[in-house]
């Protein structure tokens, strides 16, 4: 099987797993959809290794109308979440490194900070996502793609 192959069927596993999820606050926090209506990106770029963008939101959902940035700076809240998750992030690569293939310390410390190098825009928008999901939840009642009255 080749690649492009393997990645359209996790693609596809992915997706049925995630639409499994839709109606919690998990399916916000990993796809980066909107906490009240799960229909739309919070974010402007999709990649979040298009690193001029990764930040960038909408100002609103354009199916529910839900304002993203509740107030001025809310999302400075956010680093309090980022710490916790680069911690896990770091976590994982220790074991994995250290415990699992046997490295030393020295290079199980090289592992954690390329991964976090690698994943710190992973982590920023993660560490996003679970800071709204905080102050907002899901309400079938916006949800306009499980109702059936999708128009777009």
């Amino acid at each position: 099987m080749k690649f492009g192959a393997k990645m359209l069927k996790f693609v596809e596993n992915y997706s049925a797993f995630m639409g499994f999820l839709k109606g919690s606050k998990l399916y916000s926090i990993f796809t980066g959809k909107c906490p009240v209506c799960h229909n739309e990106s919070m974010y402007e770029e999709s990649n979040p290794y298009k690193l001029r963008d990764t930040l960038k939101m909408h100002e609103r959902c354009s199916h529910c109308n839900t304002k993203y940035k509740i107030e001025p700076s809310f999302f400075y809240g956010a680093m309090y979440v980022s710490y916790p998750v680069g911690i896990a992030f770091a976590t994982a690569a220790f074991v994995i490194t250290y415990l699992f293939f046997g490295a030393t310390l020295v290079s199980a410390f090289i592992s954690i900070v390329g991964t976090m190098v690698v994943f710190m825009p992973i982590i920023m928008r993660l560490s996003r996502n679970i800071w709204i999901n905080f102050f907002m939840k899901y309400d079938p009642s916006k949800d306009r793609l499980s109702e059936g009255r999708v128009t777009d």
